[in-house]
């Protein structure tokens, strides 16, 4: 089993989150922290990534729970 890292463009592209925002998020403990690669490098880790979108798929509403008013 390999863990991959990502960089920043390819987490805002999976995410369609901003860089100040997921920056954010990671202050708030609510993103997948960082791990550090070099003095100056950063990566997150794929499989804490994936997990952190599944969870946020799992909290929207299901298709029963929407209404749509017809008009």
């Amino acid at each position: 089993m390999t863990n991959k890292i990502l960089r920043l463009p390819e987490v805002i592209q999976r995410t369609g989150l901003s860089k100040s925002r997921i920056y954010k998020l990671m202050k708030d403990d609510k993103f997948p922290k960082t791990i550090l690669l070099s003095d100056r490098a950063v990566g997150w880790i794929e499989k804490e990534l994936d997990n952190w979108i599944e969870s946020k798929i799992r909290l929207r509403p299901s298709m029963e729970d929407v209404r749509y008013d017809d008009k």
